[in-house]
């Protein structure tokens, strides 16, 4: 595995953080882009904010981020080694004020993600997750000041730290709940008392992590960027990421960005 610096990791999350919360309390404008997603002055501002740092640290490696998609899958599908990002996933949380939005990237590997980190700027929560190593949640993050990795993950605690007991939590989409997910939550009830909670952006990968969550179906829409950082994390944890359609581990850098379904389980 390439070897990346958490610490590097953290820094560069709490720069785009702190771009994406001096536009949170302004008045801005919202774009609507040509896939239907929107786009304010925060994304761009911790787009260039990442892309700079990681070109500044680890300018070797290519980086796929949602607002420079455009990249041909001519080039990229050569990359054995890039960075995966999504500046600001949650875009409507953020918008609406209520805080669940995030910060993802994710180092991925012949197709698949071996490091993720997810930072929630209001929340002020960094999650981390690195194969063979496990994963990790540092509350606080923006006043911890570790000076090396060692310190980051002394300073950080290990997940699961908390089991949900005999009843099962599942957690779903704030903004994207489908007629595919609630029939998953149904057929759950038949033999089990099922608790279901909401949240936004790849928080909900990072409750899984936690322990908080057992499942998190997501039976509709997803990009690439949505997912990565979120899928290092969950499995770093010990848990597992499947495609809907054939029960295999979630992969990436396919022509077409656009995920297909999929079931998180921890």
């Amino acid at each position: 595995m390439i070897n990346v610096s958490l610490k590097i990791m953290l820094d560069i999350s709490l720069k785009a953080g702190r771009e994406i919360l001096q536009v949170y309390d302004k008045d801005y404008s919202i774009e609507t882009k040509s896939d239907g997603s929107l786009l304010t002055e925060a994304d761009r501002r911790s787009h260039q904010t990442i892309i700079k740092q990681l070109q500044d640290a680890y300018g070797e490696i290519p980086i796929l981020s949602e607002e420079g998609s455009e990249i041909p899958y001519t080039k990229r599908k050569h990359w054995s080694v890039f960075f995966l990002v999504d500046p600001l996933d949650g875009t409507k949380e953020f918008i609406s004020k209520n805080g669940e939005f995030t910060v993802n990237i994710a180092l991925m590997e012949d197709g698949y993600p071996v490091l993720g980190v997810i930072y929630a700027p209001v929340l002020d929560v960094f999650y981390f997750g690195q194969s063979g190593l496990g994963t990790f949640k540092l509350e606080a993050a923006s006043r911890a000041a570790p000076f090396d990795d060692k310190a980051l993950i002394e300073q950080s605690k290990k997940l699961p730290i908390t089991d949900s007991g005999d009843v099962i939590n599942v957690i779903a989409s704030r903004s994207h709940m489908s007629e595919e997910t609630e029939a998953f939550i149904e057929k759950l009830r038949n033999d089990h008392v099922v608790d279901v909670a909401a949240a936004g952006s790849s928080l909900k990968f990072c409750l899984v992590a936690e322990g908080k969550a057992d499942y998190y179906p997501r039976y509709a829409p997803t990009m690439e960027w949505d997912t990565a950082a979120g899928q290092a994390i969950v499995e770093a944890a010990g848990g597992t990421m499947l495609r809907y359609e054939d029960h295999e581990r979630f992969y990436y850098n396919q022509e077409n960005l656009k995920n297909g379904w999929f079931l998180v389980k921890r």
